[in-house]
């Protein structure tokens, strides 16, 4: 359901949350290293992010990347607007893009009934997941999920 893309932004920004929290920035190189993600794409990622505001990065021998919002204000739906966009919570589940519930004289789609609130429900869990909630529930089990 989620772009690759998408998918390592998540994981790239639970990392800096747990690991440069304190305001200390953390370089590309280890950052892809840590993640196994290669380099160049997980830059043009974090440089999306940086221009987002939801990070920032420094340049030179003691710069990187750090967060640019408390973890607390970065949901996942923030995350997945930003890389994926909004259609991820909008296209149709068989492929009518955007659902034709959207628009006011066409009618629903043949899933439309069993899929929209199973879509509003998935969106309430995007926006009400932050990544300092997902930090939190790693406690004690960081060696277990594999960023």
């Amino acid at each position: 359901m989620l772009s690759n893309t998408c998918k390592y932004a998540i994981r790239a920004l639970i990392y800096l949350g747990k690991y440069s929290e304190d305001g200390t920035r953390i370089g590309i190189k280890k950052i892809s290293a840590d993640l196994m993600i290669p380099t160049p794409f997980l830059g043009k990622i974090l440089q999306n992010l940086v221009k987002q505001k939801i990070l920032v990065s420094t340049k030179g021998p003691n710069g990187g990347f750090g967060l640019g919002k408390k973890t607390e204000e970065i949901s996942l739906y923030d995350i997945v607007k930003i890389v994926d966009g909004e259609d991820f919570f909008k296209n149709c589940l068989i492929g009518l893009n955007p659902c034709a519930t959207h628009a006011i004289d066409n009618k629903p789609c043949p899933v439309h009934k069993r899929f929209g609130s199973i879509r509003q429900e998935l969106c309430k869990f995007y926006q009400e997941t932050s990544v300092a909630a997902i930090i939190a529930d790693m406690s004690g089990i960081e060696d277990l999920i594999a960023l």
